[in-house]
């Protein structure tokens, strides 16, 4: 069969090989060859910046804001809309073209930094520039690690932007990165330490994006977050962008809609800014992949802020909406304004016009557990640790997916031994969030940090725990780490683990396809990275390290 496609930068590629003739998220051949373009000109936009860099002549944050939203775009489920993709592509020649004018020695740029064409020569530039390009396999694996590392980063860089705050260290690693993905004289080695230091500044990009958050909506907070449904129309909101939570909260102020939180949006409950919202409700559904049934349900409208779109039916096409990185054919897209605000009235027209949700479910689930909150405890868990009442801390962060391999966390998480605390972060918590796990002399069995950038409070938790107890190595903590992965923003996550330099992580429910055999072997013998068995396997593995 012909091959019309390659991509293989989720979990769920196909035969854990790659999708070939269209993807399993739904991405179609063309759209996937644009976004193989797009990455190709944001790389030679990379190269471009850095030697303005090198030359003392670093360009307007605008720039890497632009570089950031290319990348998100491409993550997976984030925007199947062609036309925003070719958009984008357009917009980065022509800020290339700009920037190339400005640059005094450009003998040493690679060919993408030059490359320009008219529209008609697109698709085949794309067919010359995928993720299979290259001789040797492991530099090819390690340049895709990287790449899907950075696409975590400019996720995450974004949402920090949004809120008005950048790194000038983020911004000048990303182009240099890029470029160095551009230069074919690197040694499967040197990529190898590059894709560390990768990590490091996934690192530092989370805690930007941290800081940006907390600073603006205060830090997380223990909360009971209501599973049930009110009597007003709703607007359902997706995704991890926390302002255009924000600024819908203010524009439905006093008008008798409701906003409801979905899958990665439901950490917002916690936010001690967004309490004071008499009409934000509690959260409805549960994991992305659900979507379908639960948007149908909702009744009212959809806002996707981020990706983790599934292609939507036609029977609520008309009620999903998209804002920032993501995008859909067919669907209104958001644009914000000069200043970054959002004009969200057709949702909340339509809304008014629309039955309150069906209700799904009912009850309370706990959620806030982010560092400072987690902190504010240390004295009771230590007290715990100590007593022997704790006896292990499992790390079960990641990505949630749609394949019934997940349901091995939900069984995992049900066997853990009643002395063992589950840390999470991101959409996996969704498959256990919703057991009644117990507590631990009042320390919930859950501590859920929240989205999957919030990850980065359980390196901060860990790391203040090493300390406590005067602790050589990190990896001298009860703690083991069980890691579920679907898209690239887990990809930057992991890298961050290991440049902190934990471990012994179990990643699946399988290994990313992309690794080729000398690569895992690297992680394998370096960091100790293991795939996963059957939870009764894994339990004695992680419990007895």
């Amino acid at each position: 069969m012909e091959q019309k496609m390659f991509c293989n930068q989720c979990q769920e590629a196909a035969g854990c090989i790659g999708c070939t003739q269209v993807s399993v998220c739904g991405k179609q051949p063309g759209t996937a060859a644009w976004q193989d373009l797009l990455v190709y000109v944001t790389k030679g936009l990379g190269a471009v910046v850095q030697e303005l860099r090198l030359e003392n002549l670093p360009p307007e944050p605008e720039v890497a804001e632009q570089i950031y939203r290319n990348l998100f775009i491409t993550i997976t489920n984030s925007n199947f809309d062609d036309a925003a993709i070719l958009e984008s592509i357009q917009e980065t020649l022509s800020l290339k073209q700009y920037l190339l004018q400005q640059v005094k020695s450009s003998g040493g740029l690679p060919a993408a930094a030059f490359w320009n064409a008219p529209h008609e020569e697109y698709a085949a530039k794309a067919a010359q520039v995928g993720v299979t390009v290259g001789a040797n396999a492991d530099v090819v694996s390690l340049r895709q690690l990287i790449t899907y590392g950075l696409k975590g980063i400019a996720a995450y860089s974004q949402h920090a932007n949004h809120l008005r705050l950048h790194s000038e260290e983020v911004d000048a690693f990303v182009p240099r990165a890029l470029a160095a993905l551009l230069d074919d004289s690197l040694t499967a080695e040197e990529l190898v330490s590059l894709t560390l230091e990768t990590g490091s500044y996934g690192v530092k990009c989370m805690a930007l994006l941290d800081k940006a958050n907390t600073d603006t909506y205060g830090n997380p907070e223990m909360t009971q977050v209501e599973l049930g449904v009110g009597q007003n129309p709703g607007i359902l909101v997706s995704g991890h962008d926390l302002r255009d939570l924000k600024m819908l909260l203010d524009q439905t102020s006093g008008t008798g809609v409701d906003v409801y939180t979905h899958c990665e949006m439901m950490p917002a409950q916690s936010y001690p800014a967004f309490k004071k919202y008499p009409h934000f409700r509690g959260n409805y559904g549960g994991s992305w992949w659900q979507q379908r049934e639960q948007f149908e349900a909702f009744n009212g409208p959809i806002l996707m802020t981020t990706n983790c779109i599934v292609p939507p039916p036609e029977s609520y096409k008309q009620r999903l909406y998209t804002t920032g990185a993501a995008g859909f054919p067919g669907c209104v897209h958001i644009k914000q304004d000069k200043m970054g605000n959002k004009d969200f009235s057709p949702l909340i027209e339509q809304a008014k016009h629309c039955p309150p949700p069906r209700q799904l479910e009912e009850g309370k689930i706990p959620a806030g557990f982010a560092h400072a909150q987690v902190l504010a405890l240390k004295e009771k868990i230590i007290a715990a640790v100590k007593s022997g009442a704790i006896k292990k801390f499992v790390v079960m962060a990641g990505c949630d997916g749609r394949f019934a391999s997940r349901e091995y966390y939900t069984a995992f998480a049900k066997a853990l031994p009643q002395d063992t605390v589950i840390l999470t972060a991101g959409c996996a918590k969704f498959r256990y969030n919703k057991l009644d796990l117990g507590e631990i002399e009042g320390i919930p069995r859950v501590l859920d940090a929240g989205q999957c950038n919030d990850s980065y409070s359980l390196a901060v938790i860990a790391l203040e725990l090493q300390k406590a107890f005067g602790l050589e190595s990190i990896n001298d903590l009860p703690i083991v780490y069980n890691i579920a992965w679907y898209e690239q923003k887990a990809v930057i996550v992991l890298l961050a683990l290991l440049s902190l330099g934990i471990q012994n992580i179990h990643l699946g429910p399988t290994l990313p396809a992309f690794l080729s055999p000398g690569v895992a072997r690297v992680l394998v013998e370096k960091f100790g990275i293991a795939g996963i068995n059957t939870p009764e396997q894994d339990l004695k593995i992680l419990l007895d390290a």
